[in-house]
């Protein structure tokens, strides 16, 4: 501080050295003006250095609070710093358990959930809802998947479940209401047999019911049970039965009884294929129909008619065979043509009668195997025209595909349904078909067989009666002729 009152009297000095030369006394005033404010600076500086040395004290003494302060506050933050750690290491910590605890919470409400949907699913499937219609709302708010579920919670849905379960194995009659036949709500007895099946009375019927999840109600089926089950069930509801008819199927069997398409309406699911196949049906039908006649007509009573030919033959009573022949010559039987031809040839060596009567046998083969190589026909085209309707039929459903797509299964089944009727008609014509064809062929081969066992057994009768003519021939010659020599001379000749 003196330092700086030096310099400034220095520079006042030369200030007024360098100014305008004065008198004396004027220099005497301004050195004691000088002096004056030179004291004056030296107390100003006085003051200003203990307001400094002051103002030091003072920032000491904040510097010290301010470093006993931050020596504080570091120790606090060090504590604080500690505890984040700590802090820090139980939140992992907590996390960890946290996560493995929700993945099992999770695990637990997901399978709650699950069991929970599957059950509201048999309860809006289940009839019994008919009967109370709070058991879906009981369990549809476990199905909120912000919702959480609590013991009792669960509790109230195994509560259901267990009633549900009950229910289903119970025979009961209620009153309750239904919509019947015609379409009207009606109120009247209805009895469940567990889950399977429900049927209804009032006082002018009694039948089945339909459940429909979708309506939430039950519905008379359109037809009315007949035969033993609508005895049954009638029976059973009026208290004089201990027999019921019982669906295992969950209503299908019952949804069949009102469901019944007629065969015509079957064949005109067909298309226009299935008309070929009746007419080879009908086709088939005639000519099974008529060669049956002809052939059981063609074999009635030859063993009969063959026993006495042969009789009349070994007897050599020409006459009265050809005359027994002759009457029944109308009939036109394969055998009787047959052994009139061999009569025919009697007095004829061995072969020439086998001659004939094989040809007499050919000539009447055509007649008895008439139409069986058209049945054969019939049989092998039937099934080809029902695989043919089976092509046009898919040929159908895929143009319908194609424009419609397969969102429909209904537009689709005209198609399915023509190719079906169709290949199901033609194994229902060809199987019986060629079960007769093999019929009537074995028929036909054993009449065959018969001609030429009846044509043999002839040819060995007329062979047998002309040796025994040419042995009494020769008997009788040897008695005419009276020696050895002659007789010989006759048994020669006979025998040429």
């Amino acid at each position: 501080m003196k330092r700086i009152v030096c310099t400034m009297l220095l520079a006042l000095g030369l200030a007024t050295a360098v100014s305008v030369p004065a008198p004396a006394q004027d220099l005497r005033e301004a050195f004691r003006k000088a002096e004056q404010e030179r004291e004056a600076i030296k107390a100003r500086a006085a003051e200003k250095e203990a307001a400094i040395l002051g103002d030091r004290t003072l920032l000491l003494q904040e510097v010290t609070a301010l470093e006993a302060e931050q020596a504080r506050l570091e120790a606090r933050l060090k504590a604080v710093q500690a505890t984040v750690v700590d802090a820090t290491a139980r939140r992992e910590q907590l996390e960890k358990e946290w996560t493995a605890r929700e993945l099992d919470t999770r695990e637990i409400s997901g399978n709650v959930r699950l069991a929970a949907r599957d059950l509201e699913t048999l309860l809006i499937q289940s009839h019994f809802s008919a009967f109370d219609t709070t058991r879906v709302a009981r369990v549809s708010p476990l199905l909120d998947t912000g919702y959480y579920p609590g013991i009792d919670d669960i509790s109230r849905m195994a509560g259901v479940m267990l009633e549900e379960i009950d229910l289903s194995g119970r025979v009961a009659l209620r009153e309750a209401e239904f919509i019947g036949r015609d379409g009207n709500r009606t109120t009247g007895q209805v009895l469940t047999l567990g889950t399977f099946t429900a049927a209804y009375e009032t006082p002018s019927e009694a039948g089945f019911l339909n459940w429909s999840p979708d309506a939430g109600t039950f519905f008379a089926a359109s037809d009315l049970p007949g035969g033993a089950i609508g005895r049954n069930l009638r029976g059973y509801l009026e208290g004089n039965r201990d027999v019921v008819p019982l669906d295992l199927s969950g209503g299908d069997a019952v949804r069949q009884i009102g469901y019944k398409i007629g065969f015509l309406e079957q064949v005109e699911g067909g298309g226009p294929v299935v008309w070929p196949i009746v007419g080879v049906a009908l086709v088939a039908l005639i000519i099974v129909v008529t060669r049956a006649w002809y052939l059981n007509r063609v074999h009635a009573n030859t063993d009969h008619f063959m026993n006495e030919v042969n009789a009349m033959a070994a007897r050599g009573d020409w006459a009265a065979a050809d005359e027994m022949v002759d009457r029944h010559a109308k009939r036109h039987m394969p055998v009787i043509e047959v052994i009139k031809a061999g009569l025919a040839v009697r007095d004829r060596d061995r072969e020439t009668q086998e001659s004939v009567l094989q040809e007499a046998i050919l000539h009447q083969l055509p007649s008895i195997e008439r139409g069986l190589s058209v049945l054969a026909v019939l049989g092998a085209v039937a099934p080809l025209l029902g695989l043919l309707g089976t092509v046009t039929g898919m040929i159908n459903t895929f143009r319908v595909i194609t424009m419609f797509g397969t969102s429909d299964p209904k537009l689709m089944s005209g198609g399915i349904s023509e190719a079906l009727v169709t290949t199901e008609l033609g194994l229902m014509v060809a199987i019986p078909v060629m079960l007769m064809h093999t019929l009537l062929s074995r028929r036909s081969d054993h009449i065959i067989g018969e001609m030429e066992e009846k044509a043999v057994q002839l040819t060995n009768i007329l062979q047998s009666r002309r040796e025994d003519e040419r042995a009494a021939r020769a008997r009788q010659s040897n008695g005419n002729g009276g020696g050895p020599g002659g007789g010989r001379t006759m048994a020669a000749a006979g025998g040429a």
